[in-house]
C-alpha cells in the first residue's frame, strides 16, 4: 500500500459509467463516507467503523464517472493537517482530492503540495456524509493540478440536496464575463492581514502581488480594522460547534469503550477520555468552557461574526476577489499543541467565517503562494479568476 493512503480503492476502475469525469482519479478523506470502506475520520471515537452509505459527493463522483482511489491519511477528523498527507495524492497518482476545510486545511494543503485548493461557498456543495466538528464553517473542499480540473468537480458536486437542507436552491448568479489579461482586474489587500505573519511568508505574498502588479492587475488596499476578531471568532464559535459535535461520541454504537467502568455515566466519561486525541481534546475543552462557563462570550462572538460578515460584503463590490497570503507549511514533530496546530491558518480564517469562496493558487517559482477570496456564490467566476492570475505568474517566472 501506498504510504500516502491509508485504505487503497482495490479496483478503482470498475464499472464506471461515462460522464464528464470519466477517467478522472479522484482521492478521499476518511472523513468522506464511501459504503463498505472504513470510515473513522483517523480518530479513536469512530475505531473500526464502516461507512453505511455513501455521502451525497461520493454518489456524485460516480455518477460523473470518477474512480476513487482510496482514503488519504489525515489529521483526526482532519482538524489541521499537523500528522496529514493531505495533498500528496494530488502530487503523485490522482487527479484531484476531496479534503474537509474547517479553518483552511484544504487550501494550506495545496499550497504545501504546489497545486489549486477550492473552499466552495457555503451552502453550494452537500455536507451529507462527512465527518466533521464546525457545522456552520466546514466545507468539502477541492483540491486538484489546475483550476479546469477544479470547475469540472465543481459542477458535478454542486446543486440541492433533498437531504441538506442548508444547500441553496436558488441559481446560481452568471458567470461574468472577465478581461482577456490582467489589464481590468482589481484584487484587494488588507493590510492588517499581513501583521505579525512569518518574515518569509509576507515577502512571498508581496512578491506575488508585484508580480500581478507588473501584469496589469490593479491593487488596492482595503482596510479591516478588525481582521484579527476572525480568528477569535473562529476560537470561541468553532469550538462551541465541536464540542457541541462531539457529544455523540460515547461509545455506545462505535468507538472504543475502555474497560472497568461500574455505570453508564462512568463508561461515558472513560470513553470521552479515551476517544480524541491532545489536540481535539484541547479544543473540545475550550468549546465546553464557553458552552457551559461564558456563554455571554459566546453570544458576543455570534455578534462579531455577523458583524464582519456584513463589512467583508461591504467590501466585496470594490474588487474582483480579496488577496490574502497563504502558509505552505505546518508544524512538525510528533506532537502539536492546539496553538501550534491553529497557527498556519491565520489568513484563512476569514473564508470560514463568512462562507465566501477562497482558491489557493501555488507558487510560483520564487513568488509566494496566495489565496483569492470571491463573492458568495461567485465560484465560478472565481475559478476563472484564479486561472488567469495563475497563468500571469507562471509567465512571470
Amino acid at each position: 500500500m501506498s504510504p500516502i493512503y491509508r485504505f487503497e480503492n482495490p479496483d478503482p476502475a470498475s464499472a464506471l459509467p461515462d460522464g464528464p469525469l470519466h477517467g478522472m482519479r479522484v482521492a478521499l478523506q476518511s472523513t468522506v463516507s464511501v459504503a463498505g470502506w472504513p470510515t473513522d475520520a483517523d480518530s479513536a471515537a469512530l475505531a473500526d467503523f464502516t461507512a453505511l452509505e455513501d455521502a451525497t459527493v461520493v454518489q456524485r463522483l460516480r455518477q460523473a464517472g470518477a474512480a476513487l482511489t482510496g482514503l488519504t491519511r489525515a489529521s483526526e477528523f482532519g482538524f489541521g493537517l499537523h500528522g496529514s498527507q493531505v495533498g500528496e495524492a494530488v502530487r503523485s497518482d490522482a487527479d484531484a482530492e476531496l479534503v474537509l476545510d474547517m479553518m483552511g486545511e484544504c487550501r494550506v494543503a495545496a499550497a504545501r503540495a504546489g497545486a489549486f485548493g477550492l473552499l466552495p461557498s457555503v451552502g453550494l456543495v452537500s455536507r451529507l456524509g462527512l465527518i466533521g466538528l464546525i457545522p456552520s464553517m466546514e466545507r468539502c473542499g477541492l483540491l486538484a493540478r489546475s483550476c479546469d480540473t477544479l470547475s469540472a468537480l465543481l459542477a458535478a458536486l454542486a446543486g440541492p440536496d433533498g437531504r441538506d437542507l442548508t444547500l441553496e436552491e436558488a441559481p446560481l448568479p452568471s458567470l461574468a464575463p472577465l478581461p482577456k489579461d490582467g489589464r481590468g482586474v482589481t484584487l484587494g489587500v488588507i493590510p492588517q492581514a499581513l501583521e505579525g505573519l512569518p518574515a518569509a511568508q509576507a515577502e512571498g505574498f508581496r512578491a506575488a502581488i508585484d508580480r500581478l502588479t507588473a501584469a496589469g492587475v490593479t491593487v488596492r488596499e482595503l482596510p479591516l480594522p478588525e481582521y484579527n476578531l476572525f480568528d477569535l471568532v473562529h476560537a470561541i464559535v468553532g469550538a462551541v460547534e465541536a464540542s457541541s459535535c462531539a457529544g455523540r461520541y460515547d461509545s455506545v454504537r462505535y468507538g472504543h469503550r475502555p474497560p472497568g467502568a461500574k455505570d453508564w455515566n462512568e463508561m461515558y466519561l472513560s470513553a470521552r477520555g479515551a476517544a480524541f486525541g491532545t489536540c481535539v481534546k484541547s479544543f473540545l475543552v475550550q468549546g465546553a468552557f464557553f458552552q457551559f462557563e461564558r456563554y455571554a462570550a459566546y453570544e458576543n462572538a455570534c455578534r462579531i461574526r455577523a458583524r464582519l460578515v456584513a463589512t467583508v460584503q461591504q467590501l466585496m463590490p470594490q474588487v474582483d476577489a480579496l488577496a490574502l497570503p497563504l502558509a505552505d507549511r505546518v508544524p512538525e514533530g510528533a506532537t502539536a499543541t492546539l496553538a501550534e496546530t491553529r497557527a498556519p491558518f491565520a489568513s484563512t480564517l476569514l473564508a470560514s467565517v463568512t462562507g465566501q469562496p477562497a482558491l489557493a493558487l501555488p507558487a510560483a517559482g520564487a513568488y509566494g503562494a496566495l489565496q483569492l477570496v470571491g463573492s458568495r456564490l461567485g465560484d465560478a467566476r472565481l475559478l476563472a479568476l484564479g486561472g488567469m492570475l495563475a497563468a500571469l505568474c507562471r509567465e512571470g517566472k
